[in-house]
């Protein structure tokens, strides 16, 4: 995929590796041999600058024993960088407080890394004044490891001048500086302003990860890269992981991984997931679980989750409480729900609470419910409503629902718009039937339609030429409902469709709604069927408006039979009329039954 291709050009520029030759690093060997030979001669001959260059030299080689007399023979002469050199060598060593004496010489004599050593020193013993005294020395004469362990000693304690020397050892190349500076920034970033120079907080902050990333900051390549596929930039993001990645960051493997499955490489996803897994990363391990359970492959998916859980990731138990219950082990997902719920996972504790009230335990549910909404559970809200509803305690059903509404629960914003609709706040239960129908509930736009069509005008005469009928938006909100499958919506979009003289579309939708099991909608379509000619089809549906409760289908199919011939079935209809109503249907099916007898007994 082109992400995996963009990863693999860095490794082209030579980014991670950077091998040198033999015959390079030969070279460089034999030049550093000669110059220390140069040194040792100029030394033997009393070069004080010679002795203290040597000694240097002998130190970062690790020749302790070959570098002492010359860093003291040098420190005797008043060179500070030896002074400095000897408290190192003496430090390594073990000899702390000797080392700190020979650091003071040199720090009074100006040395600024002599300066930030003793800093560190006097830090380590908890002395926070003479750390603070010295690793200013160092910071102020530009030295960047002081100005960075300067501001670490200040942020410790909350100095807003903290950020102040992390800015300037960061600006001087100090990484983990950089990566600091950033995170404080990120970390207070919001819809804020730009700042001064025009630049806000969390742009900033991008700009130190990118020169903390660059310099081989594993964490800032990560940060780096969550701000970049944030934003949707997702090649750069990639690779940003993948620098990350490679360099030994879970996190950063892991966020690779669900790039790789989002554009469609769940193979190569699942191989950055193992490696994350493996250094521990229980987000990875949960996600490993998700793509087995997704294949079907349970045993291997719960070992993942297992790992998960064990990494300290309580998600692990929520999906192991969730394969349960797909594969009917009740009681054992019962168990892991409990366990991610205790550890303060809200849709566990939600999860719990449904499983138990499916077992009729109303009263252990309730509470699972209750913690579950409390800690922004929006459908542990709408469970809690639907609880309290049920109990008649409608005034706490509506507060919950009225909670899960204003997080988005579509379902819940239907119930609060038709609560409000009782109470004759129309224009509140507007406003929540919109929410509803809006998230695709068909009942929330079937209702919202209803709202409005009750609103509307009477039709107006039309002159000749003119359109017959305009949609307005009542008749769009229908349309939606009946398109999501909404029985009476279907039948209204019917009525108006027929109402515009639109009989093929009416018929469409009567019939939806008929095969979908609403009388209305066979009465409505056996009508427009009877009135094209097609009696006895229309009769066919009459039968089976009338089966389930129809009277007016019912009189209708009396009136047919009587039409035919057939007295007694037409009796039996009028019969079913007279049973099933309204009122007017009864009395004129009454009659007609009468007459129907009179005629059979003549």
């Amino acid at each position: 995929m082109d992400v995996m291709g963009d990863k693999a050009t860095l490794f082209e520029t030579g980014r991670f590796v950077q091998p040198s030759g033999d015959e390079e690093e030969g070279e460089i060997v034999a030049e550093q041999a000669a110059e220390e030979l140069r040194q040792r001669l100029a030394a033997e001959a009393g070069d004080i600058e010679a002795m203290s260059v040597l000694g240097a030299m002998l130190l970062r080689r690790g020749d302790l024993d070959g570098a002492e007399p010359h860093l003291r023979a040098a420190t005797a002469a008043g060179d500070r960088a030896a002074a400095n050199n000897l408290g190192v060598l003496l430090h390594q060593r073990g000899y702390a407080d000797e080392a700190a004496g020979w650091w003071r010489i040199a720090a009074v004599a100006g040395s600024a890394a002599a300066a930030h050593a003793l800093g560190r020193h006097h830090r380590e013993r908890g002395d926070e004044p003479a750390a603070e005294y010295w690793l200013r020395q160092s910071a102020e004469q530009g030295h960047v490891l002081g100005a960075y362990a300067l501001a670490d000693l200040l942020e410790h304690r909350g100095d807003p001048d903290a950020e102040r020397w992390m800015r300037a050892a960061a600006e001087r190349g100090h990484r983990e500086a950089a990566y600091r500076l950033a995170r404080a920034l990120d970390l207070r970033a919001g819809p804020e302003p730009a700042g001064d120079n025009g630049v806000s907080s969390a742009a900033e902050a991008e700009q130190w990860y990118r020169q903390a990333a660059a310099r081989g900051h594993r964490r800032a390549a990560l940060h780096l890269g969550a701000i970049l596929e944030k934003r949707g930039e997702l090649k750069e993001a990639g690779r940003w992981y993948l620098t990350s990645a490679k360099d030994g960051e879970p996190r950063a493997a892991c966020a690779l991984g669900f790039l790789l499955r989002d554009a469609g490489d769940s193979e190569s996803a699942a191989v950055w997931w193992l490696r994350a897994a493996q250094d521990g990363d229980g987000n990875a391990a949960n996600a490993l679980g998700a793509l087995h359970a997704e294949r079907g492959e349970t045993q291997t998916a719960e070992r993942w989750y297992r790992a998960a859980m064990d990494a300290g990731d309580v998600n692990g138990a929520y999906n192991l409480g969730l394969l349960c219950a797909e594969q009917g082990r009740t009681a054992q997902a019962e168990q892991w729900y409990r366990r991610a719920a205790y550890a303060g996972h809200r849709e566990a504790a939600n999860a719990l609470a449904v499983l138990l009230l499916q077992g009729g335990d109303e009263a252990g549910a309730e509470p699972w419910f209750s913690k579950a909404a409390e800690a922004g559970s929006v459908d542990a809200a709408f469970n809690l409503g639907i609880l309290y509803a049920k109990r008649g305690e409608d005034a706490l059903a509506l507060r919950w629902y009225e909670r899960a509404a204003a997080a988005g629960h579509t379902e819940a914003a239907l119930q609060v718009g038709m609560a409000r609709l009782r109470d004759g706040d129309e224009q509140e239960a507007e406003r929540h039937l919109r929410c509803a129908a809006g998230g695709g509930s068909a009942e929330g736009a079937y209702r919202l339609a209803a709202l409005l069509d009750a609103r509307r005008p009477p039709a107006s005469a039309h002159e000749l030429g003119e359109a017959l009928h305009e949609k307005t938006e009542c008749e769009e909100w229908y349309e939606r409902a009946a398109s999501l499958g909404h029985r009476r919506a279907q039948v209204r979009v019917g009525m108006l469709a027929a109402a515009r003289g639109e009989v093929v579309e009416a018929a469409r939708w009567y019939r939806a709604a008929a095969e979908a099991g609403s009388r209305n909608g066979a009465f409505n379509l056996g009508l427009l069927l009877a009135r094209e000619g097609s009696e006895p089809e229309a009769a066919v549906w009459w039968t089976r408006a009338a089966d389930a409760g129809h009277g007016r289908a019912a009189l209708r199919l009396a009136l047919v039979y009587a039409r035919r011939g057939e007295l007694a079935e037409g009796q039996r209809w009028a019969d079913r009329a007279v049973s099933l109503g309204p009122a007017e249907v009864a009395e004129r099916a009454a009659r007609l039954r009468d007459a129907l007898r009179q005629e059979l007994s003549a």
